[in-house]
C-alpha cells in the first residue's frame, strides 16, 4: 500500500495544491482544533480537579484534631494475644467519652480491642464541633488522591473534544464518500466506453 501512496508529507492540507478540496481544508482544521482542545481541556480540568482535591484535604487535615477518649464500659472478649477466637486485627464497637477543648463532654461509638477495660485510652479524631470523624489523609495520601482524581477528570474532560472531533471528521468523511459516489455514478458508465 505504501508504494501507491508515496512519501508522507506533513501539513499537506495547508500547502498549495490544485487537487486540494475544500473538505480537506475543513477536515484539517477540525483535526487540529480537536487535538488542541483535547490537550487543553484535559490538562486544565485535571489540574483544577487535582488542586481542588489537594486544597480540600489540606483544609480537612487542618480542621481535624486527635483526642484521647476513654472507654466507658468493659468490652466483651479477651485481650490476650493467645485467644483462639480473636484474630490479630479484630476490633469491636464500644462507647467512648472525650472532652473537647471548650470543656464539653462528648460520647460516641468507636472500634477498640476486645477485652478493653473501662478508662482505657483510645485515640480518636474530631472535627471543630467535637464530633467523631475519620482520620485525615496524610500529605502523601492527599497527593496520591489528588493526582489520581486529576488524571481521571482530565481524561474525562479530554474525551469530550476528542469524541466531538472524531464525530465531525466521520461526518465529513461520509459526505466526501457520498460526493465520490455521486461523481462515480455520473462518470462510471463512461469509464468503459471506447472512444
Amino acid at each position: 500500500m505504501k508504494a501507491f501512496r508515496g512519501p508522507k508529507v506533513w501539513l499537506w492540507r495547508w500547502r498549495r495544491n490544485p487537487l486540494k478540496r475544500r473538505a480537506d481544508v475543513v477536515e484539517a482544521w477540525v483535526v487540529l482544533g480537536a487535538c488542541v482542545l483535547t490537550v487543553l481541556a484535559g490538562v486544565l480540568a485535571g489540574l483544577a480537579a487535582a488542586g481542588s482535591v489537594e486544597d480540600g484535604l489540606a483544609r480537612e487535615r487542618a480542621a481535624r484534631r486527635p483526642v484521647v477518649a476513654r472507654v466507658e464500659a468493659r468490652v466483651p472478649g479477651s485481650s490476650s494475644p493467645h485467644s483462639s477466637h480473636a484474630s490479630a486485627g479484630e476490633r469491636v464497637w464500644t462507647r467512648v467519652r472525650w472532652t473537647v477543648p471548650d470543656g464539653s463532654p462528648h460520647t460516641g461509638q468507636v472500634r477498640v480491642e476486645p477485652g478493653s477495660k473501662p478508662g482505657t485510652p483510645v485515640a480518636v479524631w474530631t472535627d471543630p464541633q467535637g464530633n467523631l470523624v475519620s482520620p485525615p489523609a496524610t500529605a502523601s495520601e492527599a497527593a496520591f488522591r489528588a493526582t489520581l482524581i486529576g488524571l481521571l477528570v482530565g481524561a474525562g474532560a479530554a474525551a469530550v473534544p476528542l469524541v466531538a472531533g472524531l464525530t465531525v471528521r466521520g461526518r465529513l468523511e461520509r459526505r466526501r464518500m457520498d460526493a465520490w459516489d455521486t461523481e462515480w455514478s455520473r462518470l462510471g458508465p463512461q469509464w468503459g466506453r471506447m472512444v
